[in-house]
């Protein structure tokens, strides 16, 4: 069976990892800033939010904006499960690197910055913005590497204002029926 291959996108703290949670018993995982850590733990950089975007930048730079979606291929090829999903699309470099290969829808999970700033501020991950003004400059980031056009382009949305249940519930459902056309 041909694998069936669903992005997600969102800017950070918008709640894609806990909606791909919601739906890990469909399909296989495959987080695209797991290929960021692991670059920057191999050149010995521990994982701050500054040296995540560093590297993120200079992989794109000196690779080009596709290179983690590339990256990523090899990892989805060798899964045995048929349905994978990817955490953390940036660019349409990468969603078409992925459409290259499947037919790789995008659902973009929307949310306001002040619930993504309480999201962020409650997880506390070490790479985390600590201020506002630090996530705008990280959402600026985000953007600049063309995250914006992917949220915009997305074939479908889910929108993250209520609570965590409800944004599973609504992920379970928007994905079950995704499946079922693509």
């Amino acid at each position: 069976m041909t694998k069936r291959v669903i992005g997600f996108c969102g800017l950070p703290g918008s709640g894609k990892s806990t909606a791909i949670e919601a739906i890990a018993d469909l399909g296989k995982i495959v987080t695209m800033g797991d290929v960021i850590r692991k670059e920057a733990i191999e050149r010995g950089l521990s994982l701050t939010d500054e040296n995540l975007g560093f590297v993120a930048k200079d992989l794109r730079e000196v690779y080009g904006n596709n290179i983690i979606a590339k990256r990523c291929i090899h990892i989805i090829k060798s899964q045995s499960q048929d349905v994978i999903f990817i955490d953390g699309l940036r660019s349409m470099d990468e969603v078409e690197v992925f459409r290259g290969h499947w037919r790789f829808p995008v659902v973009a999970i929307i949310i306001s910055q002040q619930k993504r700033f309480e999201i962020i501020r409650n997880r506390a991950r070490d790479d985390d913005p600590s201020s506002l003004e630090e996530l705008e400059l990280r959402d600026e980031r985000e953007i600049q590497f063309g995250l914006k056009e992917v949220i915009e382009k997305a074939n479908f949305r889910i929108a993250n204002e209520g609570s965590i249940t409800q944004l599973k519930k609504e992920t379970r459902q928007k994905v079950k029926k995704i499946l079922k056309i693509y």
